[in-house]
């Protein structure tokens, strides 16, 4: 079976202290879809979130003293509606998550915000008016996006 070229299947954010993220991501209201030691698995729309210790995380990678960062990367979770943006982020403070940008209207006619898990993981919520999400909530492209 020949699989696009453009797809990631795994996203693994390393994490100072499994425990802590994984009540964070419960709070939010995720569910593991597998767990073993040291680390942890989400089913997401056709790819899946793991959560691994930092430390065994740089070993995984054979760089055992590597200091793994976090910010450079942002991910994100588009919802229909402004509403639900504001309901995302509110959730995510109260779960834990530190407030970096409250959602607003932006400049490019769409609605977001911006939070920090309790490793320094960003995570963006947007409403994007002209990116809409299929039933699922995944996202397709636009043609002329």
């Amino acid at each position: 079976m020949k699989h696009p070229v453009q797809r990631v299947t795994l996203i693994t954010l390393g994490v100072a202290d499994l425990a802590r993220a994984r009540a964070f991501y419960h709070a939010l209201g995720w569910q593991p879809a597998s767990a073993a030691e040291g680390v942890v698995f989400y089913q997401m729309n056709g790819l899946a979130l793991g959560l691994f210790g930092l430390a065994d995380l740089a070993k995984d990678q054979r760089r055992p003293d590597a200091p793994l960062g976090t910010g450079a990367v942002t991910l994100a979770q588009n919802f229909d509606t402004r509403d639900a943006v504001d309901l995302a982020y509110r959730r995510a403070l109260g779960a834990g998550a530190t407030p970096l940008k409250a959602p607003h209207d932006v400049f490019w006619g769409g609605y977001s915000g911006y939070f920090a898990d309790p490793d320094g993981h960003v995570w963006e919520l947007a409403m994007n008016p002209f990116w809409p999400l299929a039933p699922d909530g995944s996202l397709t492209l636009p043609e002329d996006a």
